[in-house]
């Protein structure tokens, strides 16, 4: 029987900390679960700030020593919130020790690395269950999108197009780990374009099977140390496209970038089908917009879905009346809540990527590098 409460430790207490730790907090209070939540002990390096967090977020316990948690009889899920090159040494540790895991995307820094994760939770056996925090697969419009692509609605699809445009990366942005290929593995391919794979892929319900050409320019060379002495040497790409093919044999393209001025948080999704069309962005994340290729010509165009109907859409009913809005962390309290589902014996709402999920997103991404690198195709039945 599961435990009527699942302990979570947390590592890493920044941006990701911030989402998670209200994501588990929040998803018992609006979803009906059979378990509720039990917020353990948080870990962090910077001991002064991670005891202004944990008070914030209602933490029980903290500590700057992550290994401890593997050992804590209170802790059932260890979620990792920390930076790429953190993620496969706490990952197998934790199960190791027999810890759930959910892991912020992208899954490790490379393949490899990706790889020994994958394969470590196949050894943890079918009781220990692992997660991967694409949150983007809970907004309720691409769960709506998710269901008329099973029932058919746009027939044979032939393209599929995904960017993710961001504009926070200028010159004038200081040196981070996110600009450092030890720490993160890559740039805006890992960071952005790990997503627009996976939402690709979950829509889809099919894989990719070929890269067929990419470019990972990196324009920005240096960068103001965090510190404010001197410059530091930037080694990882400020924007990745690359072209792709699906099993199906609709073809793909990805546009992922820090420095596309005027876009906050772009993530737009289109797919094109012979009995109609779809799109997805972020920044308008209620909506899925719909185009029916049997309108009539006097009718046929894009139409704009509210997808905030309880009973219609996916994740709606646990939150606002109809009309009434959902935000960005409303995606990690729906993850938190199927997750928890999961945990408790029963179905989540949307599939889940785990870690052999995750991998394969990964693969796509390390097809890409490849691509750009000995500028050339590359089958992903090479790349393993």
């Amino acid at each position: 029987m599961p435990p009527t409460s699942i302990g979570i430790g947390l590592i890493g207490q920044k941006f990701m900390g911030r989402a998670h730790s209200n994501a588990w907090s929040q998803a018992p209070k609006f979803f009906d679960l059979k378990v509720g939540t039990r917020l353990a002990v948080v870990s962090a390096r910077d001991a002064t700030e991670l005891a202004a967090f944990a008070k914030r977020f209602g933490w029980e316990k903290s500590t700057t020593r992550w290994q401890s948690l593997a050992k804590n009889p209170a802790v059932h899920l260890v979620d990792i919130g920390t930076p790429n090159n953190m993620h496969a040494e706490q990952a197998l540790t934790m199960l190791a020790a027999g810890k759930h895991v959910a892991c912020e995307k992208p899954l490790a820094r490379t393949l490899a690395e990706a790889r020994v994760m994958r394969d470590a939770a196949e050894t943890a056996g079918k009781r220990v269950k692992t997660f991967v925090w694409h949150n983007y697969r809970r907004a309720p419009a691409i769960g709506l999108a998710w269901h008329l692509l099973r029932e058919g609605k746009l027939g044979r699809i032939f393209h599929v197009r995904a960017r993710y445009l961001q504009s926070w990366g200028a010159a004038s942005t200081p040196m981070s780990w996110r600009y450092d290929a030890s720490k993160a593995g890559s740039g805006a391919h890992g960071d952005l374009n790990a997503h627009l794979v996976d939402l690709t892929r979950f829509l889809m319900g099919e894989p990719i099977v070929d890269v067929h050409g990419a470019v990972t320019p990196t324009f920005i060379l240096s960068r103001r140390s965090a510190t404010g002495k001197g410059k530091e040497k930037c080694d990882v790409d400020d924007a990745a496209l690359f072209l792709a093919t699906f099993a199906g044999g609709a073809t793909a393209s990805f546009e992922a970038t820090r420095l596309a001025e005027g876009h906050l948080n772009d993530n737009t999704i289109e797919i094109n089908g012979e009995a109609g069309s779809l799109r997805w962005s972020l920044e308008d994340m209620n909506v899925l917009e719909w185009c029916d290729a049997s309108d009539s010509p006097r009718l046929r165009g894009w139409r704009k879905i509210m997808a905030t109907s309880a009973g219609n859409h996916p994740y709606a009913a646990n939150w606002w009346p109809d009309g009434h809005i959902t935000g960005y962390e409303h995606g990690f309290t729906n993850m938190a809540a199927d997750v928890l589902r999961v945990l408790s014996g029963e179905k989540p709402e949307l599939p889940l990527p785990d870690f052999a999920d995750a991998y394969e997103t990964c693969r796509v991404l390390e097809a890409a590098l490849l691509s750009a690198k000995h500028r050339c195709a590359i089958s992903l039945s090479d790349v393993l």
